[in-house]
């Protein structure tokens, strides 16, 4: 008896865990104590005869080699009979990797940290058939893990979390994804920048999957994110927004040869007339039209260009350029434009 209480009071941990079709898991409470973020943990397993139960030593990586070499001394030399034909097995070699020059735009602290988690979930989203649970938990800890303090480092490892599972959605055939990234990841992400550029990440899948629905949604908080910034101090990076949504939604549509739904063209049409009327600069205007020009509105960027001409003084320097743009729009063909509001 007092043998059994000193051994039960020597038990620094004690639990009860399940096998899982992936394997058995320690304890995050257990691996946090005995590891910390060790990544490099070696064991002895043994197993004694009568298979009930499975001991585990930890040991030091000079332990290990010690070990490893007396295992391999120990282990015998199995013999084939010379007429038994052993048939070798072809690996199939790995097709789909993870794109890290994709994923990892802006650098931040962590990302050491994050890769490692991703690829491992990058593989579970591609087992036959996919490992869903296993992959998002190790997403779901990557985004709370090894968030800071600093809003700019946590937008960036929300960004890159954010492009590696659009890849994942068309590598693998996730839509589902779209959803769950706009309304667990999206809302946190504190840079306006990143923010946007993340919204036209969903708009450009959602295209690509033709989920036209959730295009239109992701345009309007785009368009939202435009109208936020101060017109009098920000038209420079209004026009940029707009000129990275027009190449988003030019580029599906050249790659995948998708159309735009009729309330995606309601969107970008108003909301580009709403700012080539309301501009000042002409250079501004210009570039309404343009983007007008791009997404094939010719008879509206031919209108706006007019009324450009006609609001130039006669003697200004850039009437002749107005002008020619003017010829440009006129002369081109509008027969498979889309229809105008």
């Amino acid at each position: 008896m007092e043998e059994e209480k000193n051994s039960k009071e020597e038990i620094f941990f004690e639990d009860i865990i399940k096998k899982t079709k992936t394997g058995i898991t320690f304890p995050k409470s257990l691996r946090d104590e005995l590891f910390g973020e060790n990544p490099d943990i070696f064991f002895k397993m043994t197993v004694p005869k009568e298979k009930n139960k499975i001991i585990l030593e930890i040991l030091s990586e000079e332990q290990t080699k010690l070990l490893s070499e007396k295992l391999k001394k120990q282990k015998p030399q199995v013999s084939r009979p010379k007429e038994q034909k052993v048939k070798s097995i072809e690996k199939k070699p790995v097709s789909l990797s993870p794109n890290w020059g994709e994923y990892f735009i802006y650098d931040f602290n962590v990302k050491s940290k994050v890769q490692p988690l991703l690829e491992s979930a990058f593989y579970k989203f591609a087992e036959t058939p996919p490992n869903l649970e296993d992959a998002m938990g190790r997403v779901k800890y990557a985004l709370i893990s090894f968030l800071s303090s600093t809003k700019t480092e946590n937008a960036k490892l929300y960004f890159s979390i954010i492009k590696f599972l659009v890849d994942v959605i068309e590598k693998f055939n996730q839509p589902n994804l779209i959803d769950w990234i706009f309304e667990k990841i999206i809302p946190n992400i504190e840079s306006k920048f990143l923010y946007e550029l993340a919204l036209l990440e969903m708009v450009e899948i959602s295209l690509k999957t033709k989920r036209f629905e959730k295009a239109e949604t992701y345009i309007f908080y785009v368009f939202k994110n435009i109208d936020d910034y101060p017109k009098s101090e920000e038209m420079y990076n209004i026009m940029n927004s707009f000129k990275q949504l027009v190449k988003k939604i030019r580029n599906v549509e050249k790659t995948h040869k998708i159309e735009r739904s009729p309330k995606i063209d309601i969107l970008l049409k108003e909301k580009l007339l709403e700012y080539g009327q309301g501009a000042e600069d002409i250079d501004y205007k210009i570039q309404i039209v343009e983007f007008l020009e791009d997404l094939n509105y010719i008879e509206l960027a031919h209108k706006l260009a007019k009324d450009i001409q006609v609001s130039l003084p006669s003697e200004s320097l850039r009437i002749e350029e107005v002008r020619k743009l003017v010829r440009r729009l006129h002369s081109t063909p509008i027969t498979e434009q889309k229809d105008v509001v």
